[in-house]
């Protein structure tokens, strides 16, 4: 099983430089993928937030809030957090130096807990901190070089 976090699906519903190479990357992906309903609450907010900064309208949002829940429901395993997930995440948080977000050791101990294969992401302060821990995390796609 493949575990993908919201940074790597935002790119398939907002257009991103990414966008291509995330859309060629899960098309050719032949083993189980999944996400969490802690995926479905980020992307939301993500939404929900370029609503508010001005960057998408309400009816876009609502149409691709649509798409990732069709999405979602036609190709992707939808795990659900346990309090094994939770205790597994505040462990993580523990480890201070890592830097870690509350919403990003949760991503990390929702795939942990599954038994993910990988997890890809974009984040890279979540993807070091998952490789600290032993999972195997990346991102899948070559990304853009950002200028200095």
């Amino acid at each position: 099983m493949l575990y993908f976090d919201t940074s790597f699906l935002v790119p398939l519903f907002l257009e991103e430089p990414t966008s291509a190479n995330i859309e060629r990357f899960v098309r050719s992906r032949t083993e189980e993928l999944a996400v969490s309903h802690w995926t479905r609450i980020e992307f939301s907010s993500a939404l929900a937030r370029e609503v508010r900064m001005g960057g998408l309208d309400r009816d876009a949002a609502a149409k691709a809030d649509a798409q990732f829940e069709a999405l979602v429901s036609k190709s992707f395993k939808l795990l659900s957090p346990s309090a094994e997930d939770f205790e597994l995440s505040k462990r993580y948080l523990s480890h201070y130096e890592s830097g870690l977000r509350a919403g990003d050791a949760l991503h990390l101990a929702i795939a942990s807990n599954h038994r993910a294969n990988a997890i890809y992401t974009l984040d890279n302060r979540l993807s070091k901190a998952g490789r600290q821990f032993g999972l195997t995390v990346n991102s899948g796609i070559r990304l853009p070089r950002t200028s200095p």
